[in-house]
């Protein structure tokens, strides 16, 4: 594979790893403040960095006014209602089943480019995501009968699935004008005001109590630095390398490197529910992405290769 090309997948496989960190950095943080106060001052810390280290290299674009509100769609998918939903999501379930959830955004990534793309669906994609949904059930359902996670964490990882596939779309549009650097600065400068109100109602009066702790700041400036820019930075160069489709496909990592390290740096389990819950997910994801045409084409030339 040419340099060029490799770039790219590099690139989205590095995004991978740092999202993946954040739900673990996520837990930390969490013992000291609220989500809403932790996505606030993410965006902040994030905005202020990408500011001071882009402006100077003149890698910020000036926005078009035809453009301002397609940032702001896009700021309101992501960082607003992703993070939203991811915050409180991760807050009440656990870092692996987090990471399974978030996972699902290439599966229906595929119903909502057929919608608005026009892109088919074949059976192999149908085949892919059923075995996703009997996937997350073996990693929901841990004790006997009963779910071992809050329906309330379950429902905000939902929106924040949802708001992806939101933001996949419309950044589809930008990405074409604009580059990586520039649209992740706006739309995380956009999203600290589309937060503060939240902030200020909801967790100002908690966060005057608990105020600067030292423990919690250096989970919450990885967050930041690599969750809120460098991930987004290198997702979003993917994307306008290698597609939505392509890029979004390598989200089936972050299960997988969630739960290993969480095993090792949480102590969370890894039982053989949450094992076989996962390879049935990532198995159905993979297959959900896969063109029968193209399939086909790839047998004959092995069986024919000759022709």
């Amino acid at each position: 594979m040419k340099r060029t090309n490799l770039i790219p997948y590099l690139s989205v496989t590095l995004a991978m790893i740092f999202w993946s960190y954040t739900f673990i950095w996520y837990k930390v943080v969490y013992e000291f403040y609220n989500p809403i106060t932790v996505v606030f001052f993410r965006l902040i810390i994030s905005s202020i960095f990408l500011f001071v280290l882009m402006y100077p290299l003149k890698r910020l674009q000036k926005i078009q006014k035809s453009d301002f509100k397609y940032f702001i769609l896009v700021a309101l998918f992501n960082p607003f209602l992703y993070f939203l939903g991811e915050s409180y999501g991760i807050k009440h379930v656990s870092t692996t089943i987090a990471a399974v959830m978030i996972s699902t955004i290439p599966l229906f990534t595929s119903f909502t480019s057929s919608y608005f793309l026009n892109e088919k669906i074949t059976k192999m994609n149908i085949l892919g995501i059923f075995f996703s949904i009997v996937g997350v059930g073996f990693v929901i359902f841990n004790r006997g009968e009963s779910i071992d996670v809050s329906p309330f964490g379950i429902a905000m990882l939902s929106l924040a699935v949802a708001a992806a596939i939101g933001y996949t779309l419309v950044l589809k549009n930008l990405s074409v004008k604009y580059n990586s650097i520039s649209i992740v600065t706006y739309h995380n400068f956009i999203g600290i005001f589309l937060f503060a109100p939240l902030f200020f109602i909801l967790d100002f009066p908690e966060f005057k109590t608990t105020g600067f702790s030292p423990e919690a700041w250096v989970p919450l400036l990885e967050l930041a630095i690599f969750g809120s820019s460098f991930a987004f930075i290198f997702f979003t160069f993917a994307i306008q390398k290698i597609g939505i489709g392509k890029a979004n496909a390598f989200t089936n990592l972050i299960p997988v490197i969630t739960a290993v390290i969480a095993y090792f740096v949480l102590d969370e389990i890894l039982n053989m529910n949450k094992i076989t819950g996962i390879l049935l997910v990532i198995g159905g994801l993979f297959l959900s992405q896969i063109k029968a045409s193209g399939l086909k084409n790839k047998i004959r030339s092995y069986i024919r290769p000759s022709e």
